[in-house]
């Protein structure tokens, strides 16, 4: 009887669509993105149906981040709480500085009306800021549990206070501690059950996937193709720039990390946040001068934020599958080395 129970096992249908999407690169942030973008687009009401189907892959963005920051906060071992906090502070003050010197010198070069359509006003709005929700699904995948607990810093730039700041926009300009606890809170509950309990942990990293793939549907079902064509050519640029920076964020922060922790992880905040396009209409009602601005800067952060969201986990892949090619060409000279010697 148990070997046929078995041999039923065997002959079942199972097409492992998790494990084939986790061979792709950014695999389970890349697909669930382009099938929410495609279904928002073509089918603009379908996450808007109502109940349960609403309340998971349109508005669920917020309580899945929740869930996952529990998970993410379990994985991390008691003896490592500085490395995340030191991962925090350095990845979001090498974005703040990037972000407020490119703007600057825009706007010295080209003056206020920039350069393409693109303003100063909108290259601190967009370079700032990063997305949180991807920076912790890229690090399931090519993280470790330090970059996923950085996020807990990395997350007050997902958002217009430091656009404000760069800006001189003090009308708005209070440090959202709030939201900084409304962070920890989940991670800190990870935190504590997962050192306490081993199973809890194990539970969670089986999970982890899952919540990942259906996180992201949520991210992208309040995007579609038709931001991209409202933005045009400069909404492009601005995101092509934003991701490029990615490649500059890979090599600093990765000199500023024991070689141990490095990881492509710097990568992972060449990003424009999808909240991004929010941020024009708050530092407008700072300055109104900013107000004539608004409308187009408004489109092209969320152009930048699509464009980044789409590209950003290939070259976060591309880094990671780089890094590892050179360590096993190192360990392979070493264990040849050492095969000679004896």
């Amino acid at each position: 009887m148990k070997n046929g129970i078995q041999k039923e096992e065997k002959q079942g249908l199972d097409l492992n669509l998790l494990e084939r999407m986790k061979k792709i690169p950014g695999g389970l942030v890349i697909i669930p993105l382009v099938i929410a973008v495609l279904i928002a687009t073509f089918f603009p009401k379908a996450f808007q149906v109502g109940g349960y189907v609403t309340a998971l892959f349109y508005n669920g963005n917020a309580a899945m981040m929740g869930l996952f920051l529990i998970i993410c906060g379990s994985s991390i071992n008691v003896k490592q709480v500085g490395m995340p906090l030191y991962k925090g502070i350095t990845l979001t003050g090498i974005k703040f500085v990037l972000g407020v010197v490119l703007g600057l010198a825009v706007g010295k070069i080209f003056g206020p009306a920039g350069f393409l359509g693109i303003t100063p006003f909108v290259i601190i709005a967009a370079l700032t800021n990063s997305n949180g929700s991807l920076y912790i699904s890229l690090s399931s995948q090519f993280g470790n549990a330090t970059d996923t607990g950085a996020i807990s810093l990395l997350s007050l730039n997902d958002g217009p206070f430091f656009t404000l700041v760069a800006l001189g926009a003090t009308g708005l300009a209070s440090i959202p501690i709030m939201s900084l606890v409304a962070t920890l809170i989940p991670i800190l509950i990870g935190f504590a059950w997962g050192n306490l309990d081993k199973g809890f942990r194990k539970a969670c990293s089986a999970a982890q996937p899952i919540i990942t793939f259906f996180m992201t549907i949520s991210i992208g079902s309040k995007t579609d193709v038709k931001t991209i064509i409202t933005a045009g050519a400069s909404g492009i640029i601005l995101g092509i720039i934003s991701v490029s920076t990615a490649v500059l964020f890979f090599y600093v922060f990765n000199l500023l990390l024991p070689k141990k922790e490095r990881n492509a992880m710097g990568a992972a905040i060449g990003t424009t946040a999808l909240n991004s396009a929010m941020t024009p209409a708050a530092v407008a009602e700072a300055d109104p001068s900013m107000a004539k601005y608004t409308e187009m800067a408004t489109a092209q952060c969320a152009t930048a934020s699509i464009i980044t969201l789409f590209l950003c986990p290939f070259i976060v892949a591309f880094f990671d599958n780089s890094m590892r090619k050179r360590k096993a060409g190192i360990y392979s000279v070493e264990g040849w080395a050492a095969d000679k010697a004896l």
